[in-house]
């Protein structure tokens, strides 16, 4: 007497996504083997069935369990959510299946994670793209993190599984980060959790903001590719991508100057200075993040080679070999230090000088400033001491505010440099339009006063960006007009050679054969 095994796939959890063919193989079966949450989207088709549930953490019980009622001619549904060869209940099946076993099996495919939570964000796999469980409990995290280090360097678009949980809170920001290491900070994501289930949220941010995120294990992560795009409250990844060189991040080595000086620039002193070190009669390649930052190089810097776009560690590694790069020098943003850090690193590896300019710090100034040792702390206290707050930390931080615990009690405004990418990072993380300026700083203290004095400012965020980012004429409007400013303290980096004057630069400079 033969049984038969069905391996049936419920689909993300309503009923209206579960195929047809599953509820035939209910209806043929006897004995339904599941672990309990399954069994609410089937309900109606296993009245009066032999019904077997184990719980979690039980997975290999349970398809042990369905095999012994196979093998015992009974005609078995072994129940999965999602697709059962997906993560899922079936490989656990075949493992422990025999040779010498007589019964039949029929696998019955069903909506993953995958499917349902790009169904949700739109099409942001359209084309190639991967799957990868954080998950490390039957598999090494050093294959989880080869294998993540694999997607970043292919730029395909890829869905993470199992994505945090209680004992595993850190593994995830690892990944995120090789995604960071390759990917733009701009690439446009996708977080959804309970997709197709109660509870459902579906949000679009951009792989930077990720970073800043917590989630749980029914939350799932969609990466899009450099392609990806955003229209509407959706993403897609366009099928054809035609020319894979016409991309803003790449770059042609052969078009570059030989053995320059490359300036890594982020504010307007850095270009200053690029155009210090050209003027004495070093060649300078200037490298800007965006292409917004390339256009006030050229404005600044008549006549110097630009390259701009995020082109992630291994871009930027052949560029500066190909191209026998003489030197690193550091100019971002004080506080980019993720991107200081991985100068730092390739200087290293490819025995390159480097030197750290980076503009003085301001001396807190006036009775009603604050200090805060992180964006998290600013957070906290802005909210102890305003309701109307305006951000002044730039784009990449703003959801560590409007994101934080009481937030949405409060009114945030926020002013930007004149970058798209800046702006949608601002109406992604929720700013109303109302509430954004975009405008090239520094800015004059009347200017700020006036600003804040229409808006009803009753609390200034801002970060340490020295008098050169204009925190002189912030701390003074907001001492004119008698409200608390909070100053975010720069991130701390061990600096090999560090330089507050450009004469520092350009006698370390000097010092290299011509």
């Amino acid at each position: 007497m033969n049984g038969k095994l069905y391996l049936v796939s419920v689909g993300p959890g309503t009923s209206e996504l579960i195929p047809p063919m599953v509820k035939d193989a209910l209806a043929a079966s006897e004995v339904i083997v599941s672990y309990d949450l399954y069994l609410t989207w089937i309900q109606p088709w296993i009245a009066g069935k032999d019904i077997r549930t184990l719980p979690l953490t039980q997975e290999r019980e349970r398809a042990r369990l369905a095999l012994e009622q196979a093998r015992a001619g009974k005609t078995v549904a072994l129940i999965s959510s999602g697709d059962i060869g997906i993560y899922a209940m079936a490989t656990l099946a075949y493992e422990d299946m025999l040779e010498t076993d007589t019964f039949d099996v029929q696998l019955i495919p069903g909506i993953t994670s995958a499917n349902a939570c790009a169904s949700l964000l739109g099409a942001p796999l359209s084309h190639d793209f991967a799957t990868l469980s954080l998950s490390d409990l039957l598999c090494p995290w050093e294959w989880i993190e080869k294998r993540a280090r694999h997607i970043a360097e292919a730029d395909l678009a890829a869905v993470f599984y199992n994505v945090q949980s209680k004992q595993r809170q850190e593994g995830v920001y690892r990944i995120l980060d090789i995604m960071l290491e390759h990917k733009r900070p701009e690439t446009l994501c996708g977080i959804v959790h309970n997709a197709y289930r109660e509870g459902q949220t579906v949000e679009v941010v951009t792989l930077a903001e990720l970073r800043t995120r917590r989630f749980n294990m029914l939350t799932s992560i969609v990466i899009g590719n450099r392609f990806t795009k955003r229209k509407r409250n959706w993403i897609f990844s366009p099928r054809g991508y035609g020319n894979w060189d016409d991309t803003p991040d790449t770059v042609k080595a052969d078009a570059l100057p030989e053995g320059a000086v490359w300036v890594f620039s982020g504010t307007s002193d850095g270009n200053a200075l690029a155009r210090e070190i050209a003027a004495s009669g070093r060649e300078v390649i200037v490298s800007s993040a965006t292409d917004y930052g390339a256009e006030l190089v050229a404005q600044n810097c008549p006549g110097l080679t630009t390259v701009s776009g995020r082109l992630g560690v291994e871009r930027r590694r052949e560029l500066l070999r190909e191209t026998g790069a003489r030197a690193i020098v550091d100019a971002t943003h004080p506080f980019a230090s993720d991107m200081s850090q991985q100068l730092i690193a390739l200087s290293a590896e490819l025995a390159l000088p480097y030197l750290r300019y980076e503009r003085p710090g301001a001396a807190i100034a006036h009775d009603t400033a604050h200090r805060a040792a992180t964006m998290d702390d600013a957070a906290r206290l802005a909210m102890q001491l305003g309701q109307r707050i305006f951000l002044a930390t730039g784009s990449k931080d703003l959801v560590r505010f409007v994101k934080a615990e009481g937030a949405v009690e409060r009114q945030w405004f926020v002013r930007l440099a004149p970058d798209p990418q800046h702006l949608q990072r601002a109406i992604d993380a929720g700013i109303p339009r109302a509430h954004l300026v975009a405008m090239q700083g520094p800015f004059s203290q009347a200017a700020n006063e006036t600003l804040w004095r229409d808006w009803g400012i009753d609390c200034v965020v801002t970060k340490d960006s020295g008098d050169a980012g204009g925190y002189r004429a912030k701390a003074d409007a907001a001492a004119a007009l008698g409200i608390p400013l909070i100053v975010v303290d720069r991130p701390r980096v061990d600096y090999p050679a560090l330089a507050s004057d450009f004469a520092a630069v350009l006698a370390a400079l000097q010092e290299l054969p011509a």
